[in-house]
């Protein structure tokens, strides 16, 4: 028999725990949540006080089984699970399924995985938290009561297979709403002046500024010429003292968006690489909004400063979060041990604790001191004024540890030194030039920029950032990619030696690097929502829910009364909505087709955006053509839209068989041979790719299927030996059998293969349908469980 039993939430977790607690310690791992709502009838008994209807999931069903076995045997179990709500509401579902006991079953938690830590949550046991548990449990139940209305209505009105939920609608409105922004967004340019000077006895140059813009190459030019003979002379010296001090201690969000600028990572990945380093015991738990540091963690920072810097740069803060609700009980993210500025593992877990450390340390370091110079220079012949701007470090400070990274791409990062110079000293000018500067649209967001966003509105707590951006993108209303910049013309006009030279340059502008694009789907749906479920996607009401769930968890709001005040008239709504609603395909009539006279419309289709030539009357089929990549119904002009259907369009010949380029539901291709090629992204246009071109990814295509090929059977045909993602592997009537390492796959006779076959165990399914199929049946179920309700009113 086992004296003591811990469980916690994941097998990594659970090898670090067991290096701390002694052999009378047993310490295994739930692998997270072991049962959720049922998929049947919401989950959700609705005429019950909203009572979830909770099962064990199938794939949990012998891990169970398994804690089961271990609990009988156990004198006490321990539940260590995460200290937030969800690792809270993990322990009280172990404690229900496993029929635990408070006197022989403890709770506890900790903030790090260390020895002290440990011992600490042992020596002080409690008992599971029901507020915290009701306050996940009514997350739970309303998000699956919103997503479960929502999305037979959003197949009914706009497209089949959709879903819809109540913080990613909101998260994906923001993304529409700043698109639409910039699809309205009209450019401006301006003439923007700088000069080089030099004093008359140095040859030290330097920049300044001018202090106003010109809105016309004629003004631009106006004042160049006045620039020409002037004598320019320094009028104003100031100096100015600052200091800059360190940003707080990593948070959920600001790690998140700190690690997406200056490491390249994304939410998700930050997120999977911290629970790797707090699970190792590396770092403090990683789903936080305090900035609070413990005093063990300000006096272990002090000792390593005033070591490795020494006490000039050592200034210890408290920072306290303006974020409403924060938990300052708990703490920021911090390594456990400040003194180890490095740890092993993989180089993104080096990469990411050492940006953890650097900012931990530098919260508690001394400001750094700057000096600032402004020169203002003037001449008689005008009366604007040349700035320039210069800065030194006089000390360092946390500057010599870290630095924080901002959004805005184009800011500078800090100023040279300027010359030694007196008020009155005469200038001349090296060249004077005026650039013509467009006017930017807001930027897209990026992953963590909408996280920024999302926290400064109180939409979703740290443990939701993550899973509701990865939402959004796998249910394909938001695609994040890297697009190509546009190349424009501008102007210089360059004042040298007397004389004014106009040049006619070229820029590239608009490039996009790992961007959120809200895609056709995306903007119909959120349209239709906003238009009938206008609080659902209110930004202050998504953020109010959040504060009721908050009060849940402090005991100060019933669970059921919450959910009860928001479903009744929700669920009328999607009743009324039902009925009244018109359906919603993002329809756009963009014309009439010149040679047939028929109309030609965009819309969303059963596989995504596309162009209508006409409409099914009078015997006529219409004509479909899907868009191409970075077209949209909002802005395809409707000769963009003709064009579409010159497609499918014959390339050429080659080896005696067509070459033809066209669209289909995965994208642009070329089909020669009744083979089919995908055309490179961002490379080929399936309206101008040529033969040439349509060869060289033809042979491409066959280089990699060669490649893929390892070896086959002529008395088999179907059984082949294959190079896939993950290694050599048999396939053999559309299933895929895995090769033993050991075992060299050229070496194999089809005796072998077979027999592999044969001795593979066989894969459980889950009675997987098609999604059209398991929506339909769920729809049914759906429609008939909210009808007696409405009765009864």
């Amino acid at each position: 028999m086992e004296e003591n039993l811990v469980i916690v939430e994941s097998p990594a977790k659970a090898k670090t725990i067991k290096k701390f607690l002694g052999k009378d310690y047993l310490v295994t791992s739930s692998y997270g949540h072991i049962r959720d709502l049922a998929k049947k009838n919401f989950g959700v008994d609705i005429e019950n006080g909203y009572e979830p209807q909770y099962e064990v999931s199938p794939e949990k069903t012998k891990v169970v089984n398994e804690l089961k076995k271990l609990a009988k045997k156990a004198t006490t179990i321990w539940l260590a699970s995460d200290e937030d709500r969800e690792g809270e509401a993990i322990a009280w579902h172990l404690a229900e399924v496993l029929k635990l006991n408070e006197t022989n079953s403890h709770r506890i938690v900790f903030h790090e995985i260390t020895k002290e830590a440990i011992n600490k949550a042992v020596e002080n046991p409690k008992q599971i938290d029901k507020n915290l548990v009701r306050a996940q449990q009514a997350r739970r139940v309303l998000d699956r009561l919103v997503g479960f209305e929502l999305s037979p209505l959003l197949w009914k009105k706009v497209k089949p297979s959709l879903s819809a939920g109540r913080v990613q609608s909101v998260a994906v409105r923001l993304l529409v709403e700043r698109e639409r922004e910039i699809i309205a967004f009209k450019s401006v340019s301006t003439y923007k002046v700088f000069g080089i000077f030099h004093e008359k006895d140095q040859n030290k140059t330097f920049k300044a500024d001018l202090n106003k813009k010109f809105k016309t190459k004629k003004e631009a030019l106006n004042f160049l010429e006045k620039c020409k003979n002037a004598q320019f002379a320094i009028d104003n010296i100031e100096k100015k003292s600052l200091k800059k001090s360190p940003a707080p201690p990593f948070t959920t969000s600001t790690l998140q968006q700190e690690a997406s600028r200056k490491l390249s990572f994304s939410v998700a990945q930050t997120m999977r690489v911290a629970q790797k380093l707090y699970e190792a015991g590396k770092i403090t738990y990683m789903r936080t909004d305090s900035l609070n540091l413990s005093d063990l963690a300000l006096n272990a920072s002090k000792e390593q400063i005033v070591t490795e810097f020494g006490d000039k740069y050592l200034k210890i803060r408290r920072f306290k979060s303006k974020i409403k609700g924060a938990q300052e009980a708990h703490e920021a993210i911090r390594p456990t041990y400040m003194n180890k500025p490095t740890v092993g593992g993989t180089e993104a877990e080096k990469r990411l604790y050492q940006l953890i450390w650097k900012r931990t340390i530098a919260s508690q370091m001394s400001d750094a001191q700057l000096e600032r110079t402004t020169f203002k220079i003037k001449s008689p012949n005008f009366t604007e004024t040349f700035v320039a701007n210069g800065e030194v470090l006089k000390f360092d400070g946390f500057l010599k540890v870290y630095m924080e990274s901002n959004d805005d791409e184009n800011e500078e990062t800090g100023k040279g030194l300027l010359p030694a110079l007196k008020v009155k000293d005469i200038l001349d000018y090296q060249e004077i030039n005026a650039v013509e500067r467009f006017t930017s649209h807001l930027p897209r967001y990026t992953e963590a920029s909408l996280v920024k966003k999302m926290e400064e509105l109180g939409i979703g707590r740290p443990s939701t950032y993550a899973p509701t951006i990865s939402t959004v993108q796998n249910r394909g209303y938001v695609i994040k990619e890297s697009r190509e910049g546009k190349v424009r013309n501008f102007n210089l006009l360059t004042l040298q030696n007397e004389e004014i030279q106009d040049f006619l340059k070229k820029e590239t502008y608009g490039s996009e690097k790992n961007k959120l694009f809200p895609t056709d789907i995306g903007m119909v749906v959120t349209d239709f929502l906003k238009k009938n479920f206008e609080n659902i996607m209110d930004y202050n009401f998504t953020a109010s829910v959040e504060k009721d769930f908050d009060e849940i968890a402090d005991g100060k709001l019933v669970w059921n009364k919450m959910i009860d005040d928001f479903y009744k008239p929700f669920h009328d709504k999607v009743e009324s909505t039902v009925q009244v609603a018109q359906r919603n395909d993002g329809e756009r009539i963009l014309g009439d087709d010149p040679k047939t006279g028929k109309t030609i419309l965009v819309r969303i289709g059963r596989y995504g955006p596309m162009a209508q030539l006409g409409k099914k009357e009078n015997g006529d089929e219409p004509k479909f053509a899907a868009l191409l990549r970075g077209q949209h119904l909002e802005t395809i002009t409707l000769q963009e839209a003709i064009d579409l259907f010159k497609l499918p369009r014959t390339v050429g010949k080659y080896e005696d068989k067509v070459v033809v380029a066209a669209i289909g539901r995965f994208g642009p291709y070329i089909r020669h041979d009744s083979k089919f090629v995908s055309l490179k992204k961002d490379i080929d246009d399936p309206m101008t790719v040529d033969l040439e071109r349509a060869i060289v990814l033809i042979e491409e295509k066959r280089e990699a299927d060669r490649k893929k090929h390892i070896k086959s059977f002529e008395e088999e045909p179907e059984l082949k030996i294959l190079n896939g993602r993950w290694g050599p592997y048999i396939s053999f009537e559309k299933k895929n059998y895995k090769i033993p390492k050991t075992v060299e796959p050229t070496d194999l006779t089809l005796e072998d293969c077979k027999k592999i076959i044969a001795e593979s165990p066989v894969k459980k399914t889950r009675g997987r349908t098609t999604r059209a199929t398991k929506t339909s049946k769920t729809k049914t179920k759906r429609t008939t469980k909210a009808k007696p309700r409405t009765k009864k009113k």
